[in-house]
């Protein structure tokens, strides 16, 4: 059967938003009819289409505001986040409407590229204002890279050493192929590339293994409680150890308790952000002195009780079940199962100077606070209360073992430092 002709598209009578309507083989054929289109849609439609159109045309209309993301180390800024804000209303549809309904509206309407070239232009057009050693992140849909609107954005200035990227769509990359393409060329500009929402489920593993950003920007959802959520907080330092795989850093994006910057603190989480931190303002300004301070105190406090690895007894043994033998141990023996997981010790016996059998009452990760430790150590059972604790490594394996005794004189000597 041949195809219809081209020139049949063109007929008297053919509407192309009627789809009751359709040809084949030179022939008008009816369909059965569709649903009509909603009136009140059509015109939201044509208010947001007025309204976008009337920003383009005046730029000046879209306020670019600035959220700073904080050294959680230095207790400094390291750069700030620009964030558009249109206050223009919407006939119809109504006043102060939030960023994300403007580019949404704007995408449906074929505007996308425009509104966001515009944003960036205005945003990067502020760089001469960044504080020394401190970038300026602008926030791009990753499928509009290469369009001729961002490329002319990014073009407006002659240096992006200064420009973070953050790829900030909140559906799947599509062509993954070309958007790393089009990173690359922002890379040998002197552009940063950051990928934001990780560990979201649409900022996937494989994006940022092709991506290969410099920031990785921790989700919003792992972040908020991660103080009163262990399970939470282990999934953001997983992710934080794999972005230093990737020589990134990790950023703590929505901390707004106490609680939260304490928890990313003792991680060693490089930056943070959000309303505990600082709110977007219209310049950039610096740290309030309370946040500088707060910061500063938390770093101070896990320095003070730093890593559990500085007091492990790193000299054990490790072996398997079948080959322990208690009366010819000369050291702390760790005893793992097939896949390496500890499930026993043979630790010293102050009694008599020699070795006992005790189970793994207690298994932490190298990094985690020497405090914190102490502190879950003592809520064991009382046959087990002064144990020794077994260290891991990220993947499970046994890295070293931490005495109580030794532990504990850690502690105390490290809070007399601090208040002294």
């Amino acid at each position: 059967m041949s195809s219809p002709p081209v020139t049949g598209l063109a007929e008297p009578g053919y509407d192309p938003l009627d789809d009751s309507t359709s040809w084949w083989g030179g022939q008008k054929i009816r369909s059965r009819p569709t649903m009509p289109p909603d009136p009140a849609a059509i015109r939201r439609q044509r208010a947001w289409r007025t309204a976008i159109t009337e920003v383009l045309a005046a730029p000046e209309q879209i306020r670019v505001v600035f959220q700073p993301i904080a050294d959680l180390a230095r207790g400094t800024v390291a750069g700030y986040e620009t964030l558009a804000r249109i206050d223009s209303p919407v006939p119809g549809v109504g006043d102060r409407l939030a960023p994300d309904q403007w580019f949404g509206a704007a995408e449906e309407n074929g505007l996308g590229p425009a509104l966001e070239g515009v944003v960036i232009t205005r945003a990067l057009s502020r760089l001469g204002e960044l504080p020394p050693n401190a970038f300026l992140t602008v926030n791009v849909s990753p499928h509009l890279l290469g369009s001729p609107e961002l490329d002319e954005a990014f073009g407006s200035v002659t240096d992006l050493s200064r420009v973070v990227v953050e790829l900030t769509e909140h559906v799947a990359f599509g062509d993954l192929e070309s958007i790393t393409a089009q990173t690359h060329r922002l890379r040998a500009a002197g552009a940063l590339i950051a990928v934001d929402d990780a560990g979201s489920g649409y900022a996937g593993l494989q994006q940022i293994l092709e991506l290969r950003p410099h920031l990785v920007k921790l989700d919003r959802a792992l972040v908020a409680g991660a103080d009163r959520d262990p399970a939470r907080a282990a999934l953001a330092e997983l992710l934080g150890q794999f972005a230093g795989r990737l020589d990134a850093w990790l950023l703590a994006e929505g901390i707004e308790t106490v609680g939260e910057l304490a928890t990313f603190c003792r991680m060693g989480v490089p930056l943070g952000q959000g309303w505990l931190l600082g709110r977007p303002a219209d310049e950039m300004v610096p740290l309030a002195d309370e946040v500088r301070s707060r910061i500063l105190a938390e770093t101070s406090r896990v320095a003070a009780t730093e890593a559990i690895a500085s007091v492990m007894l790193s000299k054990v043994a490790v072996t398997t079940a079948d080959r322990v033998d208690a009366g010819t141990s000369t050291e702390p023996t760790v005893v793992v199962d097939a896949g390496g997981s500890p499930v026993a010790m043979l630790a010293p016996d102050p009694r008599d100077g020699g070795f006992r059998q005790l189970p793994v009452s207690l298994r932490v990760l190298a990094s985690d606070a020497a405090e914190d430790v102490l502190m879950r150590a003592l809520t064991r059972e009382a046959a087990h209360r002064f144990d020794p604790v077994v260290c891991t490594d990220g993947w499970g394996q046994v890295i070293g073992l931490v005495l109580m005794d030794e532990l504990t004189r850690h502690v105390v000597g490290a809070r007399d430092t601090a208040h002294s």
